[in-house]
């Protein structure tokens, strides 16, 4: 899995960062892109990196507010202009997110190339497929926001083929026959039991990326033990009350959310214009004096997980 941040800044686009967006490539795993949020100039962004705008095929918003859904409309429009995509696409929303959609394409005459297909979110499990689910958590910013939550599922352990030759199976297609099969009869009548030959599950990775909110300890269940929470911060501990007014959290306040729900890492975005760069280093730190694994993330920082 791949993170890269089209946009960190919170409100308004700086000269530093553009508004939000985030895309997690998962490619190997599901041949799937998927982007969060898609504020003002997310295609122009696209074009600093080498992710194809054909290949996303869903969409994640976490509220209506214009600097996460404002590129909308041009990256629907301009995707269909991608040489060979036909790939359907899904977007998931918030209530109002079909009318916005559906009234822009209307009213601009834009015709898209591809089978479009939007869904207005709840609380709960949005999808499940054999590798994955996401679930949705309606957050705290005066509007309705979400956050999601995208568990990977366990993958079955490695074939123990030591093991295997050890009692006189040489490898073949018996091989797959047995990462296939509870039991699996060989030639000479023995059976061989799956559960015998197969190791340890690989555990599935857990990423929760939450929409602009307050902070409230009760988004700790639904955030506990992620591999890696990305979370706004909109503002440094000292604006704590303004952050409050505003709906908004501050570093400290998701680095504490990070530490009581046992993530493993954090990564904090939607940063405030009055903050320059130059400032980075003091906020990081604030923060990772709560939650000591904390990143703050710019535009086109990538991550591994």
């Amino acid at each position: 899995m791949e993170i890269t941040f089209l946009g960190t800044g919170a409100g308004l686009p700086s000269k530093e960062r553009n508004v939000t967006a985030i895309v997690l490539s998962m490619l190997q795993e599901l041949n799937e892109v998927w982007l969060f949020d898609c504020g003002e100039a997310t295609q122009h962004q696209l074009l600093h990196t080498k992710i194809k705008p054909g290949k996303i095929n869903k969409i994640f918003l976490t509220h209506m507010h214009g600097d996460h859904i404002y590129g909308l409309p041009g990256f629907l429009s301009s995707r269909s202009f991608q040489a060979g995509t036909d790939r359907p696409m899904t977007v998931y929303g918030p209530e109002g997110i079909k009318d916005f959609i559906e009234y822009t394409l209307k009213l601009s005459h834009t015709h898209l190339t591809y089978p479009l297909t939007i869904i207005e979110i709840n609380e709960g499990l949005l999808f499940e497929t054999e590798a994955i689910k996401v679930y949705a958590k309606k957050l705290a910013h005066g509007i309705p926001s979400f956050g999601f939550r995208i568990v990977e599922k366990d993958k079955p352990g490695e074939l123990l083929v030591e093991k295997l030759k050890e009692k006189g199976v040489r490898p073949g297609p018996i091989y797959g026959e047995i990462k296939e099969n509870p039991t699996v009869t060989l030639e000479d009548d023995s059976v061989i039991h799956q559960k015998d030959f197969i190791g340890r599950p690989k555990k599935g990775r857990i990423i929760s990326i939450l929409g602009d909110t307050t902070y409230q300890t009760a988004h700790e269940e639904f955030v506990k033990n992620s591999d890696l929470l990305i979370h706004e911060a909109t503002f440094a501990a000292d604006k704590e009350t303004l952050a409050s007014n505003y709906f908004h959290s501050t570093n400290i306040q998701a680095a504490k959310l990070a530490a009581d729900a046992s993530c493993k890492q954090l990564i904090l975005t939607h940063i405030s214009s009055r903050y320059q760069f130059s400032e980075m280093d003091a906020f990081l730190e604030e923060a990772r004096e709560m939650f000591s694994n904390t990143s703050v993330a710019s535009d086109f920082s990538v991550f591994q997980l």
